[in-house]
């Protein structure tokens, strides 16, 4: 089977070019050290593993290079998430897992701000406990209004609640669980936390926090924990946007997968991957022929 790519070059010209066959050299070659790989879509979708991402993680570990699992994921928490990937086959810890929950109860402390309003699913509210987090209800006295993916538990009430927390508090910090605008979910496309983020922002007249995929803080802080530079690191995702932008601008290769929320559309557009890759099941030829 023939790999289609597409390489990114990041001189003072940036041009397109599409490469089938066996992998050949290829941008940052020998440089790049380290990976981070986004969850569903790429190394999942839904509940259903990406055939062949299992076998591609045990190559990564086999041949010791360093590997974090960077996900805008808030419908569950880092426990859950490693418990899904040992389920599909692939040892993981929490530690090993980067979310936005994580990094915003961690933001909300350095800045010694408590009672967030949180509007995330219950298992993700754990992340938060430490800071007492606003009851359920409550229009009023949050120290910041969180929104993360509530999925289905999302309606104008709920919605209207956030929207009523922010206006009784200017100071109250509009927080974003990262701005990912739709994700694949087994029954079809699902709006994700990122439109309901811009929905608050438009309507209380200000910007959010994001903590999470594209922050370039968030890819710091992945880059970071594998004791790299960003220009040695990988980051593997479906979306063009959030995994692939984000992740350039930052100073990472972006490499897209054609799993997940990937569309043909997605090459058409002003953002050029690094690699364009079947799926995570083709990054250890990728690697390997760079």
């Amino acid at each position: 089977m023939s790999l289609s790519r597409v390489w990114r070059h990041r001189g003072r010209r940036s041009y397109r070019r599409v490469i089938t066959g066996s992998c050949r050299a290829a941008l940052h070659d020998g440089f790049v050290r380290g990976v981070l790989l986004d969850l569903d879509g790429v190394v999942y979708v839904g509940d259903q593993p990406v055939p062949g991402a299992a076998r591609a993680v045990d190559w990564l570990r086999s041949e010791g290079i360093p590997l974090r699992f960077l996900t805008n994921t808030t419908s569950a928490p880092r426990r859950a998430i490693a418990a899904k990937l040992t389920g599909q086959g692939i040892a993981a810890t929490e530690g090993q897992i980067l979310t936005p929950a994580v990094a915003a109860a961690a933001w909300l402390r350095r800045h010694g701000i408590e009672r967030p309003a949180l509007f995330v699913p219950d298992a993700t509210a754990t992340e938060f406990a430490a800071l007492d987090p606003l009851p359920s209800g409550a229009e009023d006295g949050a120290g910041a209004v969180v929104v993360g993916d509530l999925g289905e538990g999302w309606d104008f009430a709920t919605l209207n609640r956030a929207f009523r927390l922010l206006m009784s508090d200017a100071g109250s910090p509009l927080i974003a669980l990262g701005l990912t605008r739709y994700w694949r979910a087994e029954d079809g496309l699902r709006l994700d936390a990122g439109a309901f983020a811009r929905a608050l922002e438009y309507a209380a007249g200000r910007s959010a926090v994001v903590l999470g995929k594209p922050d370039p803080a968030f890819y710091a802080a992945a880059v970071g924990d594998l004791g790299l530079d960003p220009a040695q690191v990988v980051m593997v995702g479906d979306d063009i946007r959030v995994d692939v932008e984000g992740a350039q601008r930052a100073g990472l290769v972006g490499v897209l997968v054609r799993t997940g929320k990937f569309a043909p559309t997605d090459l058409e557009g002003g953002v050029v991957p690094d690699a364009v890759l079947d799926s995570v099941a083709d990054l250890p030829r990728w690697w390997a022929g760079r």
